[in-house]
This record gives structure tokens, C-alpha cells and sequence, in this order.
């Protein structure tokens, strides 16, 4: 049975099912089990794998999610391009509910978590621009061609949780920066980077942060009422997008690795 993809989605709340006829694949990694078999099925004549975050129950926090045996497991299966969409706050009063931001920053304010594949030798791969100006630029072409209103660029704030923000914090991310917050966004992109794949983040906001304009604090039920409301729109963006993503890559990500002595055989 055929497991190459090409490409894959990596889902949030609301998208598990969002490939069709898919066929699903246990993947061992040296990193232990990804968040759940990896289904792959064949759209617009490309291979795509789907695997869900949280797991199709649910059932991993955001700070438990095996990131690193997620991101391990999309690459052995031949996986190169990667679209992750997720579920943010806003942190500023015109991003609100059901907006959609592609952002082109990231600040870690997450803690704890294993965020590379060196665990020896001194390797540093170069973050500068933590997502794909190619999947970027394919997310933003297909959203004007279902004319889904998306911001071009913002900086994402990425927290430990599973908690949401005091209002104080919603304001500090504010101030330094940070357009959206969230809480699954790293490590998932440097260690994408870390792999030399491309990364583009497509979030949709789900609420005002508790320190924008003195919004009401956000609840998890609000989170998965606007996520799914807006389930469809998020689905066409992203079936368009995935067949309108160049194969061969002429972006950075590639050569990420270049001149990087790995402590590891890639798959």
C-alpha cells in the first residue's frame, strides 16, 4: 500500500475528517508515536497526508502534543510541504472572530518543551523567517479566489496553556509585538525548519484576547462554536491551496540543512 505524500495538513479542532477516502498509516518514529495515524489520500493529483494535533479525539493537550514524532513521521512518508492551520486569539481589536491571518513572525513564549532534534553537539539552524514564503503567498492567492478576507503577515505569540491569557498577558503580548496568539504554533515550525521542510501557518481567529479592548475572558467553548462556524471556509482555502502549491520547491526551506553536519540519517 502506497504511503508517499507529497504534502500534508496538519489539522486542529473541526478537521479530521478533511480528507476523503484517505487511507491510514502507523508510523514509528524514533521519537515515539505521532498524535495519530497518518492518513493519505491523492487530491488534485497530488499525494497528501492528513495527521490531526490534538489527535481525532482530542486527546492531546497542547503542551503533551509529540511534536517532534509528528514532524518525523510527515518526512519519512516523503512529506516536504506542510500547511498547519490552527486556532488563535487576536490581539488586536480588528482581528476578531473569524478572521484569518497568514503570519510571517513568531515569539516563543512557551515553556518546557522540546523544541529540536540535536540533543548533541552545538547545531544552530537559522529561524530568521519562521514560515514559507512560498505556502504564504499560495495561502493569500487562494483566499482572494474565495474571497476570504486574509491578513498578509503578523506576528504569532505562541504560549505554554493549556490556560488562556490573563488580561495583563493579552496585553504585554500586544505591546511587544504580537498580533494573535496561540498555543500549538511551537515547535512545531522550528522543527519543521530543523528537517528542511516548508512550514506555513494559516490561523484562524477564534476570539478577542482578554486584554483586547476589555473583551469578556474567552472560554473553550467559544474557541470551537466560531472554529466550526467557520469549518467550511478554512476547508476550501486550504483543498485550494494544497493543489495550487508548486511541487518543485524554489523557496529557502530546502536549504535549511545546507552545510549542517546531522547527528541523524533523515528518512
Amino acid at each position: 500500500m502506497d504511503r508517499h505524500a507529497e504534502l500534508a495538513i496538519i489539522g486542529g479542532s473541526g478537521l479530521y475528517t478533511l480528507l476523503k477516502g484517505a487511507v491510514e498509516h502507523l508510523v514509528e518514529t524514533p521519537y515515539g508515536a505521532p498524535s495519530d495515524p497518518v492518513t493519505v489520500a491523492e487530491l488534485g493529483g497530488r499525494r497528501v497526508a492528513f495527521l490531526p494535533r490534538h489527535g481525532r479525539d482530542h486527546r492531546h493537550p497542547p503542551h503533551l502534543i509529540p511534536y517532534r514524532a509528528n514532524m518525523w513521521a510527515l518526512r519519512s512518508l516523503g512529506v516536504r510541504q506542510i500547511l498547519a492551520p490552527c486556532a488563535v486569539g487576536g490581539l488586536r481589536p480588528e482581528l476578531g472572530p473569524g478572521t484569518f491571518v497568514v503570519p510571517d513572525q513568531l515569539i516563543d513564549r512557551t515553556s518546557g518543551r522540546v523544541q529540536t532534534y540535536y540533543d548533541q553537539g552545538a547545531v544552530h539552524v537559522s529561524f530568521a523567517d519562521p514560515y514559507c514564503p512560498v505556502g504564504r503567498s499560495t495561502i493569500l492567492a487562494a483566499a482572494r479566489r474565495h474571497d476570504i478576507d486574509a491578513t498578509d503577515g503578523g506576528t504569532v505569540v505562541v504560549v505554554e496553556g493549556p490556560r488562556f491569557s490573563t488580561r495583563a498577558e493579552s496585553r504585554w503580548y500586544a505591546g511587544i509585538g504580537g498580533s494573535i496568539v496561540n498555543m500549538t504554533g511551537h515547535p512545531e515550525a522550528v522543527l519543521a525548519r530543523e528537517l528542511g521542510l516548508c512550514y506555513t501557518s494559516v490561523a484562524l481567529v477564534t476570539d478577542l484576547d482578554a486584554g483586547v479592548e476589555g473583551g469578556h475572558g474567552v472560554t473553550q467553548e467559544e474557541v470551537f462554536r466560531v472554529f466550526g462556524e467557520n469549518t467550511v471556509r478554512l476547508r476550501e482555502l486550504l483543498l485550494d491551496a494544497v493543489t495550487a502549491l508548486p511541487p518543485e520547491r524554489a523557496c529557502p526551506c530546502g536549504q535549511a540543512l545546507d552545510g549542517i553536519k546531522l547527528p541523524f540519517e533523515l528518512p
